[in-house]
């Protein structure tokens, strides 16, 4: 190290107390290469050895410069040579910067430790969380945040339409179509643009579409698709991801959330979006499938959504019931009161 090669062997002469209040004693200072050497000037005998690192200045910036060998040592040596105070100070540090420090180590792990839980805590934990609880939330909480995540997207779009005849009209039609476990059908007045779903079994209805609509097949097939993109992923996934981690763990252990936990979720549900918890639209032949199961022709449904469905034409020549028109999807009384829903 360029500090000990230039200071090698440096001696100056010193006053030393070998105790606290004890008579000074001249010495001569030598310094070594990890240490200094106190020695009688006249015998040149040995009296004391000091560790460099270990040396602790007792007066800084103050002179005549009084060292000891560490802060709890009886000891004290008085110097006021300027050519052995420095090397003290430069080569106290050139040694000290080189000796390992297990402290520093630690901390390095202690801060690598803390970094990696933090990830796992950022990045890993919200998912698994989130994933768990969609897998183990039993059907009445799941009826719940359909509940709340409607009730919020409704300050925007008004209050789902209550006609009793037309909401009749859209139980008879729900359980038409999935005898097995009808879902809720919710017409919406304004703000929703295209067929939704909410968890609780929810399928919404612009009412624009259901008012324009030539027949009930297409509205039936509307629905029948919709169906499927909910069963495609899991309606409460969106819902999760908006009332955040400390909702969701709230959630898991109480079966409930706050009132105002899916505040806001309104915008993000009605607003164009390509998010990737919205599934994607069901292949054709899931499509024709639902519609077979459901004995409805897919062909008034393909033909009104040709033009924005790359299916549609394909719904229309593949269509399960071209050769003989399965039973009617409603009564003329039920869809004239279904699509008169909002008319209240």
């Amino acid at each position: 190290m360029t500090a000990l090669t230039k200071y090698q062997r440096l001696e100056a002469s010193a006053l030393w107390r070998d105790a606290p209040g004890a008579r000074a004693r001249e010495v001569v200072v030598g310094l070594r290469e990890a240490t200094i050497v106190l020695s009688d000037p006249r015998s040149e005998m040995p009296l004391t050895q000091w560790s460099l690192p270990a040396i602790v200045r007792l007066n800084p910036g103050q002179m005549p410069a009084h060292f000891a060998p560490d802060m709890d040592a009886g000891e004290e040596l008085e110097l006021d040579d300027a050519e052995m105070i420095a090397a003290l100070n430069t080569v106290h540090r050139a040694i000290e910067a080189r000796m390992p420090r297990p402290g520093r180590l630690r901390g390095q792990i202690l801060g690598a430790t803390v970094l990696a839980v933090l990830a796992v805590l950022v990045f890993w934990l919200p998912g698994q969380v989130k994933s768990y609880t969609a897998k183990v939330l039993p059907a009445i909480s799941r009826a719940d945040l359909g509940e709340l995540a409607l009730a919020d997207i409704a300050r925007l779009t008004g209050q789902p339409c209550k006609a009793v005849p037309g909401r009749r009209a859209a139980a008879t039609l729900a359980k038409r179509l999935f005898p097995q476990k009808p879902p809720r059908i919710e017409v919406l007045r304004d703000g929703l643009l295209t067929p939704a779903h909410l968890p609780g079994n929810i399928l919404l209805l612009p009412a624009q579409l259901l008012e324009t609509a030539d027949g009930p097949d297409i509205i039936a097939g509307h629905l029948l698709i919709e169906a499927l993109r909910a069963s495609a992923g899991d309606p409460v996934d969106a819902v999760l991801a908006h009332i955040g981690l400390a909702n969701t763990l709230g959630l898991l252990t109480t079966g409930k959330v706050p009132s105002d936990a899916l505040k806001g979720f309104g915008e993000t549900f009605l607003a164009p979006s390509s998010d990737p918890l919205m599934p994607p639209m069901p292949v054709l032949d899931q499509q024709l499938a639902a519609f077979e199961s459901a004995q409805v022709s897919s062909a008034a449904y393909g033909a009104a959504v040709g033009a924005a469905n790359a299916s549609g034409q394909a719904l229309v020549r593949q269509d399960p019931f071209a050769l003989g028109a399965p039973a009617a999807v409603m009564s003329d009384e039920n869809w004239l009161e279904f699509q008169a829903i909002c008319s209240s």
